[in-house]
């Protein structure tokens, strides 16, 4: 990495860290955009060139993990089921919960903050199901595009929303990261049995 793209790197971490911090203390719905600028000391066009919306501020880093799921599909061996792929790639998902269930406080406190963040703003909530129609449609055209593929993927993306509300739900009723993690995977597991009665050749 030249010097040039390390400098714009750490430009792009601390925008991030700033609002996240200012996100946490006060909210994401009452922070402006202007505010994160003056606060990482940079032009409010500095942001925007990084982070084309405040949601994108809010969720960099998150979205990475659709791009893993479709890569588990689309890597697959020739004679896997889709729904095989997909599962294992989201079943072996770590992130905050896993680490928090390990005992970082830190993650769990960020877990905390995310859940806490989300359920009280209705622009967050939007740019969320936004993001996985997107990955349902890249999902569609990873599958082939037709109409079969199309069902399939929501079927798949719509297991693993449901599992991201699951967590979500547990975490603000105040549950342990552990029996989050238990109940999560016994979801999971149910949904991709069900799932794989009538999908499991595809």
């Amino acid at each position: 990495m030249s010097l040039r793209e390390q400098k714009k790197e750490q430009t792009r971490r601390l925008i991030a860290v700033t609002a996240w911090d200012m996100f946490a203390d006060r909210g994401f719905d009452a922070v402006r955009v202007a505010e994160v600028a003056k606060a990482a000391q940079v032009a409010e066009a500095t942001v925007f060139n990084y982070f084309p919306t405040k949601e994108d501020l809010f969720y960099a880093g998150i979205d990475a993990f659709g791009g893993r799921l479709l890569d588990a599909v689309r890597t697959r061996p020739a004679d896997e089921p889709v729904i095989t792929a997909f599962r294992r790639c989201l079943m072996r998902a770590g992130g905050l919960l896993v680490e928090a269930r390990a005992g970082d406080w830190q993650a769990l406190d960020r877990l905390r903050t995310v859940s806490r963040l989300v359920d009280a703003s209705p622009a967050l909530r939007a740019r969320e199901y936004r993001a996985t129609a997107e990955l349902a449609d890249a999902l569609t055209d990873v599958l082939g595009g037709d109409f079969a593929a199309r069902v399939v993927a929501n079927s798949l993306i719509s297991v693993y929303r449901s599992l991201v509300c699951q967590v979500r739900q547990g975490v603000l009723d105040g549950h342990s990261p552990g029996r989050v993690v238990a109940e999560t995977r016994r979801y999971a597991e149910e949904a991709f049995d069900l799932l794989e009665r009538g999908l499991g050749d595809y």
